[in-house]
């Protein structure tokens, strides 16, 4: 028989301070610690150019974090872009926690299939309230919507056209800005 051990988010920290997790690309994602994949050349640009364009429309409204970690209840990921309330100055002494996040976005290439489902599952569980999903490949985004237990109830897939995120009603996301590829 298997058993599998988990880990605390603090166990986790301790870890990580200690440098048994360094030259290392994981996250801890329900008490369990997860190799990354590596990230590769075109999906550093799609994340980047959407920090860019997020960045410059959400000036003065949110923080925009660019591959770093937030912390839930027994979970650490780095989703590839987070939305976090200001000022930065909050996360001195903790990664976002999902009251200070708006929305979170994964770029999602080789990924797909587990940010649609694990990550999806995880981000619902702990009550991020919008989660988009950029699938680089099919150069759409899938929006996800009013988290209930482990899923979300609303689900929307645009390649084109405005959204406006739940936190900021007023704000107009052009979707093709963050799933358009340049030739």
């Amino acid at each position: 028989m298997e058993t599998l051990t988990t880990w605390s988010i603090v166990e986790y920290h301790k870890m990580r301070s200690k440098g048994i997790l360094d030259h290392r690309r994981c996250e801890l994602i329900n008490g369990e610690i997860f190799n990354m994949a590596p990230e590769g050349e075109f999906h550093r640009f799609i994340n980047h150019r959407g920090v860019k364009y997020l960045r410059h429309i959400m000036a003065g409204k949110a923080e925009i974090f660019e591959a770093h970690p937030i912390t839930l209840t027994d979970s650490e990921p780095e989703p590839d872009i987070a939305i976090v309330k200001l000022p930065d100055t909050t996360y001195l002494q903790h990664h976002p926690y999902p009251e200070d996040i708006y929305w979170l976005i994964e770029v999602a290439d080789s990924t797909l299939t587990y940010d649609l489902d694990k990550k999806k599952k995880l981000y619902a569980k702990s009550r991020i309230r919008e989660y988009w999903v950029i699938n680089v490949l099919g150069k759409e985004m899938t929006v996800f919507r009013n988290p209930q237990d482990d899923d979300f109830l609303s689900q929307q897939t645009m390649s084109t056209g405005i959204i406006h995120p739940v936190a900021f009603s007023h704000v107009e996301v052009d979707v093709g800005k963050l799933v358009d590829i340049p030739q």
